[in-house]
């Protein structure tokens, strides 16, 4: 763990955001417009936190691992929505939350330790191999992500956000801090699927 400890809007969802990961919303409640604009304005990031099973948006009800999102691109829909494309940076420790007036939960976090960039090891290629074949599909999703196909953590992260998941085994996945482990973790999966 790391000493930088910040206070940052959270956005609780029912998904998981990895690092290097791209995170497509549409926004329409008020307190996360203010909070898309107050980012884009201070050209900083929002919290990005799973809720818990059972747990509805915008309720205190989330994993205390998250990661930090960056917004790097926004549109307009038809329909007037504002749609954003953020993407996942450092991952981070939930210490406390308190509530403003307009109901946005701001967060008080440990910024976590990036992983160590290693070396995809041999015996996970093939998971490479699916990988890559799975990206060539979706290209339009990850056209801002910079791909790191030789490093583990990157690969089992994009492995994670991919494959047939529950929320639980995803969130398990960004809270493990050994890349080898979360391939090792994310192996039989792949071994029975087929993308």
């Amino acid at each position: 763990m790391t000493d930088i400890k910040a206070e940052i809007p959270l956005f609780p969802l029912k998904t998981v955001l990895f690092p290097d990961g791209p995170l497509p919303l549409r926004i329409f409640e008020t307190r996360y417009l203010d909070m898309i604009r107050r980012c884009l304005k201070s050209d900083t990031g929002f919290g990005v936190l799973a809720l818990r099973d059972g747990a509805g948006e915008g309720t205190a009800e989330v994993h205390q691992v998250g990661t930090l999102a960056r917004i790097i691109d926004w549109y307009q829909f038809d329909d007037g929505l504002l749609g954003i494309t953020a993407l996942g940076q450092a991952k981070f420790l939930l210490r406390s939350i308190r509530q403003q007036a307009d109901g946005l939960n701001l967060g008080q976090v440990d910024f976590l330790e990036a992983e160590p960039e290693v070396e995809l090891p041999e015996q996970f290629q093939p998971m490479l191999a699916l990988l890559q074949n799975a990206m060539s599909g979706l290209e339009a999703q990850y056209r801002y992500v910079e791909k790191r196909y030789g490093d583990a953590s990157w690969v089992g992260w994009r492995l994670a956000e991919i494959l047939p998941l529950s929320l639980e085994q995803k969130q398990m996945c960004l809270e493990l801090g050994d890349p080898l482990r979360r391939l090792e973790v994310l192996l039989p999966v792949v071994q029975n699927v087929r993308l």
